[in-house]
């Protein structure tokens, strides 16, 4: 049995690589989601007028690892609360948002985040916007698998390899080691 989920936390490369960490995620692939172009092109999405954001499909075993963990994850591993920017990385195409598939995910995500408003987790507020995927547009060929294809690029040094790092650390017996 797999489900699947569709999140935006800044560039795909670094999400992608995070989430190839954890047991139960069967499938990473790299796409856009959110925009108002169909077949949108890498360049196109990083003009910032198409209105996507690049993101991450997972498919993955509920059994192992759930929704929720997933979304431990993604508050873990980028900045919500920066609008439209990750790192280095700026435009409504790095934006933070999540997907959702089916209105238990809405839920689930919503009540999430409001959790960790509750609890002060950040100094700042969370901007992440929860909306209904539309479509996922799978991302060229090379952007796929693209941190196990370039492990030591310069961007991925920066910038890919804390998030594994932090998947690795806070996410003992999720990860595959």
């Amino acid at each position: 049995m797999t489900e699947t989920a569709t999140l935006a936390g800044g560039c795909f490369w670094c999400l992608e690589a995070a989430y190839k960490e954890l047991d139960g995620v069967q499938s990473v692939t790299s796409g856009y989601a959110g925009g108002s172009v169909e077949n949108p092109t890498y360049e196109a999405v990083c003009s910032g007028e198409t209105g996507h954001a690049e993101v991450v499909q997972l498919e993955y075993n509920p059994e192992t690892v759930g929704y929720d963990e997933l979304l431990q994850v993604f508050f873990t591993i980028h900045d919500p609360t920066t609008l439209n920017r990750q790192g280095p990385d700026v435009g409504t195409q790095y934006r933070s948002a999540i997907f959702y598939h089916d209105d238990d995910q809405k839920e689930v995500a919503e009540a999430y985040i409001d959790g960790l408003e509750s609890e002060g987790a950040f100094e700042d507020p969370i901007v992440t916007d929860v909306e209904p995927l539309s479509e996922f547009y799978e991302a060229e060929g090379y952007h796929q698998d693209y941190y196990e294809k370039n492990p030591n690029d310069a961007y991925c040094t920066m910038n890919a390899q804390p998030k594994i790092r932090k998947v690795r650390e806070k996410f003992v017996g999720k990860a595959n080691q």
